[in-house]
């Protein structure tokens, strides 16, 4: 009996190790790994350069007055400047450690760090800022497209809104008949 339970015990550790939140630690060492703070960092460039391939397509090619131009670039470097306060490493850092716990296991995680201490871990952290770069320069390439065909079901369904708020009101009536004339008196 005291085998049987000694078995039973040592299946349901073992279970439950393998279902163990990654600690503090372990993710922390992942993200050193991963150059993740450097990849956070990497990105405030493309997202800048989409911020303005957006404003120049909203402004749709129309040359705009000193002054206009002003309040746009301010717009954007304001913009900027306030996304890199909000979602600076710190806070990031913060979040990733919630999602990651919430997300893997411990052995997950020790897997993948195990992973990223290989030559072809090395590589893939090597080469993603240039993947991740290239994917949004092609992402980028498609968003004038993209939008372009977004205006047009936007317009079509501005249509069709109109068409139908145009059906639902009601008929002008009838202009009213003039008063026949009256009948002589007898």
């Amino acid at each position: 009996m005291k085998r049987i339970l000694l078995a039973l015990a040592l299946a349901c550790s073992t279970a439950f190790a393998a279902d163990t939140k990654p600690t503090e630690a372990s993710i922390k060492e992942l993200l050193t790994l991963t150059d993740a703070a450097k990849m956070v960092e990497s990105i405030w460039a493309q997202v800048d350069g989409m911020t303005q391939n957006m404003l120049a397509q909203s402004t749709r090619g129309q040359e705009l007055p000193p002054a206009a131009k002003a309040v746009i670039e301010k717009l954007r470097t304001d913009s900027m400047a306030l996304a890199r306060e909000e979602f600076n490493w710190a806070k990031m850092e913060a979040i990733y450690q919630k999602i990651y716990q919430d997300s893997f296991t411990q052995e997950e995680l020790d897997g993948m760090v195990a992973f990223y201490k290989t030559p072809a871990g090395q590589a893939v952290i090597k080469k993603m800022p240039v993947v991740m770069q290239a994917s949004m320069q092609e992402l980028q390439k498609n968003i004038g497209p993209f939008m372009q065909k977004l205006q047009q079901l936007q317009q079509q369904a501005m249509a069709e809104l109109q068409a139908i708020k145009q059906a639902q009101q009601p008929a002008p009536a009838p202009a009213a008949a003039e008063p026949a004339a009256a009948a002589p008196a007898k």
